[in-house]
């Protein structure tokens, strides 16, 4: 018999999970430490944006983009 293939879980697809979760379960408390780690992670996804622009604005100085 064949083992079951993995399933692949997509990207985001988690955090699309989390945004649809019944928070009427949770108290005061599991809904702070959620909202602090929600801010955690959109400091996380800020200063990923803010590596990739630099990161870019160094390649165009390098190689400046050809006006068409």
């Amino acid at each position: 018999m064949e083992e079951p293939a993995e399933v692949r879980i997509g990207r985001g697809q988690r955090l699309a999970e989390a945004f649809r979760e019944d928070l009427e379960l949770y108290g005061v408390a599991e809904l702070e430490e959620r909202l602090e780690m929600l801010q955690a992670e959109a400091a996380r996804v800020k200063a990923q944006i803010d590596r990739k622009r630099a990161g870019r604005a160094a390649a165009d100085a390098l190689f400046p983009p050809r006006a068409e």
